[in-house]
């Protein structure tokens, strides 16, 4: 077996320079998703007229297209019908797939984690004069926010993973310098390795924050 340890550990210095533009990536396409999920969970919960045929089309298209075949789409495809957009960067253009992506899974466990809330909270609230809104605020998002949270930190980790997608547009995050690094010495599986270890490194500090979030929400639950 021919593995060069000593390499693998002189790549590691290069690649980490890369997690702040993945995580950027990762960080803004989430709050973006969130926001988009967001709206759509109360449009389809509610079935607002006319929104709620879009959110359907919206929900059914981009859960069902790969998230390559969206990316290419978007930046390839878009300024070939719409020539304005062509001044589209990569960076933006993977953001906003990333984005519609992640969102329309996002507005289903949102729209599940509002259900969750029981009914009786909300007639309980409209009886004290709350409207429809404070009830909204006040009362069922923080509980379905409860409930939310291991699904949507589930979509987090698979986010950070898919921006590794965004080096087919010219994007240089983790993936591609390791790509770019692993062509020029040939040492493929050292390189790669150390690219997934940071993946993995990566995800095992969001695992550990999103568990001190959920004790926090927790807390006042406990008994």
């Amino acid at each position: 077996m021919n593995f060069d340890l000593q390499y693998m550990l002189q790549v590691f210095p290069t690649l980490i320079k890369y997690i702040p533009l993945t995580l950027g990536l990762a960080v803004v396409s989430m709050i973006f998703a969130i926001i988009i999920g967001l709206i759509m969970a109360l449009i389809t919960k509610y079935k607002v007229p006319v929104l709620y045929q879009f959110t359907a089309v919206f929900l059914s298209f981009f859960r069902a297209i790969p998230m390559l075949a969206l990316l290419f789409l978007i930046y390839f495809g878009l300024p070939q019908m719409v020539p304005s957009l062509s001044i589209l960067n990569a960076v933006t253009a993977a953001i906003i797939g990333l984005s519609l992506k992640n969102a329309a899974y996002l507005a289903e466990i949102f729209r599940a984690a509002i259900n969750s809330v029981d009914e009786g909270q909300l007639e309980a609230c409209h009886s004290i004069g709350m409207t429809k809104f404070q009830a909204m605020y006040r009362i069922v998002l923080p509980q379905a926010v409860r409930n939310a949270v291991p699904a949507t930190g589930n979509i987090f980790i698979g986010l950070v993973k898919e921006t590794s997608l965004a080096f087919t547009l010219g994007v240089a995050e983790i993936f591609a310098q390791g790509k770019m690094m692993a062509s020029a010495s040939l040492n493929y599986f050292e390189t790669y390795l150390a690219v997934a270890l940071i993946y993995w490194m990566l995800t095992i500090i969001y695992t550990y924050l999103q568990g001190l979030m959920e004790r926090r929400l927790n807390k006042p639950y406990e008994v």
